[in-house]
């Protein structure tokens, strides 16, 4: 019913972010993840990500180290350590890292994260 941080390998999303699986029901269906995944995301300092959006999957950001900049849909806003951002399915979205340290965010989706369900928008 847990896993453990150090040993879930980060990879790169279609976002360029960098991205830890922290559960996901694909590879943790018998711990009973079931219905949503969670994972970490890195950006690095003066990084900006790709905008996207999900067609199917909301998501919801906390933000847990680092300080930047979201765009969600037409808005433009500051976050920053214990803010929480939901992005609705379809809704355009990205993050800046405006500071020195890296961005760290944990990334909730339901249902869960699929390459698939991401369209990126600046390619």
């Amino acid at each position: 019913m847990k896993t453990r941080y150090a040993d879930q390998r980060a990879y790169r999303t279609r976002d360029q972010s960098e991205i830890r699986e922290l559960m996901h029901p694909a590879r943790d269906a018998a711990l009973g993840a079931a219905r949503q995944s969670l994972a970490e995301a890195r950006v690095a300092p003066g990084a900006l990500t790709l905008r996207h959006r999900h067609h199917a999957s909301e998501e919801i950001y906390h933000i847990t180290g680092g300080h930047g900049l979201m765009e969600l849909g037409a808005q433009q806003f500051a976050i920053g350590p214990g803010d929480t951002v939901c992005i609705p399915p379809g809704t355009p979205h990205r993050l800046h890292n405006t500071g020195t340290e890296v961005l760290v965010v944990l990334c909730a989706c339901s249902p869960p994260y699929r390459h698939e369900d991401t369209e990126l928008l600046d390619a």
